[in-house]
Parts: structure tokens; C-alpha cells; sequence
């Protein structure tokens, strides 16, 4: 991993958890602790964080390039995802049990059920998702249980892996923070990327929505590889690498444009 890559999840872990430690990091990332202090020291003087006793914490405008509150994220691409959102929608059949992930690009998938007149069953770790939907007569909406953390949207941790176990759920529509021929789908919360590699494993589909600001970037977890995916719908052509790539590996692509 590159030094530019490294600073960049860390400072993605501070804009997540306002405050890390070198042994912390030196566990996640798989780098001595020689190379972490070294960096730290590098990004305090660069004025991107605050050098502690064994870490670091945020500066108050640390948060800002990875959009912490739902709300931020919520507004970034909206055009993109909601052109992303009604195709996604298209995917979807009477009778099935589809699951959400509590993205902001998912949230505009919903608005498509929240009118629909087809009998589903919608599975979210989304408080924003189940709240606009449980209005619809037509759908059996289930939240999954687990953690609700402070200016997020999303459920985490594993408190409801047994019942995504118990369901048998039709498609997952998921999105990330960063995606990657390499590491595939990743994002930078720890705990809810628990959860969204339960939801990839119990899936008999999985569809990825992400607009293209989104793509050859990476974060800090991996939930998804590329072989995971069976269908990916972005709003831009994707470069000749990842065309390549998909088509090599026999995985669809959509652009809704």
C-alpha cells in the first residue's frame, strides 16, 4: 500500500471514529508501527490531524472528504443516484424479497417502492428506508437489529445476522464507499461492513449501485470481491480496464444515463 493510500484511510478512520491509535492501525492495516508514527507525524504537520499519546485525533475539518453525516452523503451525486435508484428498480419483481443496505443511493431506490403496487417483502438495515416504506400497504417492510450509531442512517454490527440467515432473500442492492477490480466493494465503517458481508452471503443476487465518483477508488474494508456481484449499474461508461474486467468475468453491467 502506497503512503498517499495509507493516509487516506486514515484519515477516513478518523473522520468515522474521531480518534485512533497506532496500535489500532498498525492491526488494520498490516504496517510496523514505525511506518503508522511516521505518518501521523507526516499528516500533523500537513495539518490533516492532531498528534496524541499513542494516535491521533480529528481536527474539527477532517470529516469533511468522507461526508460522515447521512445527511452530507445523502445530497452528494443526487442526480446520479436517483437515475441509478429507478434503474435498479427495474430489477425487481412481484413476490420477492429484496434486501437494502442503508446507503443514500439504496434510499433512492426506495423512493421507487414507496408507491409501487407490487407485493414485496423489503429487508433493510435502513431507519430512513424502513420509515418511508412501512406506509405502503403493499410491502412487508423488516428492519434488521443491531446498533444505531449516532448521525447515521444504518443499523451495524451482528445482532441480526440470524435473521438474515432465516430469510431467503432474493436480491441485495448494496453500495459502497469505493470500488476496485482488486479489492472489489469497501467502505470505511468497520462495524457496518460486518453486516453488509452477511447480507452479500445470504443473497441469491447482488446488485451493486454506484455512481461513478465512486469507482477505482478504495476504503478501508472489503465486503464484496468483483466475482461477488452478479449485476453493477453505475451513471457513467466505465474506463476499458474495468470493461475489460467485467467482461472477462461474466458480470453485467448497466449504465443509466
Amino acid at each position: 500500500m502506497f503512503a498517499d493510500q495509507r493516509r487516506n484511510l486514515i484519515i477516513e478512520l478518523l473522520a468515522e471514529k474521531g480518534v485512533v491509535t497506532v496500535n489500532d492501525l498498525t492491526g488494520l492495516l498490516s504496517i510496523s508501527a514505525a511506518t503508522i508514527r511516521s505518518d501521523l507525524n507526516q499528516m500533523e504537520k500537513q495539518g490533516l490531524l492532531i498528534r496524541t499519546h499513542g494516535g491521533a485525533m480529528m481536527k474539527q475539518d477532517v470529516s469533511e472528504p468522507v461526508d460522515k453525516k447521512y445527511e452530507d452523503r445523502e445530497k452528494k451525486s443526487r442526480a446520479e443516484k436517483q437515475r441509478i435508484g429507478q434503474r435498479a428498480f427495474q430489477q425487481i419483481q412481484e413476490g420477492q424479497c429484496i434486501l437494502l443496505d442503508a446507503s443514500t443511493t439504496c434510499f433512492e431506490l426506495a423512493k421507487y417502492l414507496r408507491d409501487t403496487k407490487m407485493r414485496l417483502t423489503v429487508v433493510t438495515s435502513g431507519l430512513a428506508t424502513a420509515s418511508m416504506l412501512k406506509e405502503n400497504p403493499y410491502l412487508t417492510v423488516i428492519i434488521i437489529g443491531g446498533i444505531v450509531r449516532n448521525a447515521s442512517n444504518s443499523v451495524e454490527g451482528l445482532l441480526g445476522e440470524e435473521l438474515l440467515r432465516k430469510i431467503n432473500i432474493d436480491i441485495l442492492f448494496t453500495s459502497a464507499y469505493a470500488f476496485n477490480i482488486r479489492d472489489g466493494l469497501s467502505d470505511f465503517s468497520l462495524y457496518e461492513v460486518e453486516l453488509k458481508r452477511v447480507m452479500v452471503s445470504v443473497a441469491n443476487k447482488v446488485i451493486a449501485l454506484l455512481d461513478s465518483s465512486k469507482i477505482n477508488k478504495s476504503s478501508i474494508a472489503t465486503f464484496a470481491r468483483p466475482d461477488d456481484i452478479d449485476l453493477f449499474i453505475t451513471d457513467q461508461e466505465l474506463s476499458d480496464e474495468v470493461a475489460d474486467y467485467f467482461i472477462t468475468n461474466n458480470i453485467q453491467v448497466e449504465v443509466a444515463e
